[in-house]
């Protein structure tokens, strides 16, 4: 008898849907992830990856480098002036006026070398440039260095000529600020040569390289793509009647084709704009109409796939 009742009970529910036990709402989305793109912070060709597509990364793992030799020749240049300020600092600490002297020549001759050499440079990529022979950018480094060349030559004529009056303590402040300068432009070389090496800002996979070794990235160009292990998320919409019924925070069970059982994922964000809008008002049969965007993030080991159909059910 009681088996005949529920069949019956069963056979009035699927005539009359309201009479049976109804089934729990489901909601519709796909997943998607939120990538980290690591760029260089510099431009530079670049000289070797240390991962490959599909690789497990960690925090710190060099990911790829940079072609560094300008780089390194410009930290051994900040460095010998270090060394160059540091000495002067010293002879006029000890008083040596004749030695400092001489360090100031030695110097300013080293700088005239260089001012005639940067003159030539230049005026040969003017030249070249003339006919199409260098880029613009050749001739504005050139220019660029010649004019730096020229200010050095200056700057050494005019500590020569205060070695070589009575007053030394102005000679010694200058030769202070000299060496905290050159300290300083040697501790940015010392970062720009560190920034040609680009590490893993986050732990995750590596998705995908958008460049080959000894191709040219700009920067900030992306170079990889890595897919951190709690970025993947899924999207879903929610009826407008039933958007006041869900909270952050509240769990939701996630099924697909092919997925495990048990995945689950915590809702963190609603879109306040609707996904339509109506013409004119938002009557009711018009409010039926709109439905609202919401993101949860998947537990980490689901082994969704980005763009991967899914259905969502809310966990009581």
């Amino acid at each position: 008898m009681n088996e005949f009742f529920a069949w019956f009970v069963g056979l009035f529910g699927v005539l009359l849907p309201g009479l049976g036990a109804s089934e729990p709402p489901r909601y519709n989305g796909y997943a998607e992830a939120e990538y980290v793109y690591v760029a260089p912070a510099g431009a530079g060709q670049i000289a070797t990856f240390g991962v490959r597509e599909g690789d497990t990364v960690v925090p710190g793992q060099v990911l790829f480098v940079l072609k560094s030799d300008q780089q390194a020749a410009l930290l051994a240049a900040a460095e010998a002036r270090v060394d160059a300020a540091r000495a002067n600092l010293e002879n006029l600490s000890t008083g040596g006026r004749s030695d400092e002297i001489a360090v100031i020549r030695a110097s300013l001759q080293k700088a005239e070398a260089d001012l005639s050499l940067a003159r030539e440079t230049s005026a040969r990529s003017g030249l070249l440039f003339a006919e199409g022979l260098v880029p613009q950018s050749k001739l504005d480094i050139d220019r660029t260095t010649l004019a730096s060349a020229e200010a050095a030559v200056r700057q050494l004529q005019a500590q020569l000529k205060v070695a070589e009056l009575p007053a030394r303590d102005a000679q010694q402040l200058q030769a202070e600020a000299n060496l905290a300068a050159a300290r300083a432009d040697a501790e940015k070389a010392r970062y720009d040569l560190a920034d040609r090496k680009v590490v893993a800002p986050v732990a995750g996979r590596v998705e995908r390289l958008f460049f080959d070794p000894g191709e040219t990235a700009g920067a900030g160009t992306p170079v990889l793509s890595l897919l951190p292990e709690d970025a993947l998320k899924v999207r879903f919409y929610l009826p407008e009647a039933e958007r006041q019924g869900f909270a952050l925070g509240d769990r939701v069970r996630v099924s697909c084709d092919g997925c495990a059982a048990g995945i689950e994922a915590r809702i963190d964000h609603f879109a306040s704009d609707p996904q339509f809008t109506p013409p004119v008002i938002y009557s009711r049969d018009e409010r039926q109409r709109l439905s609202f965007l919401a993101e949860a993030v998947v537990e980490a080991g689901s082994r969704l796939l980005p763009g991967q159909p899914v259905t969502l059910e809310r966990l009581e």
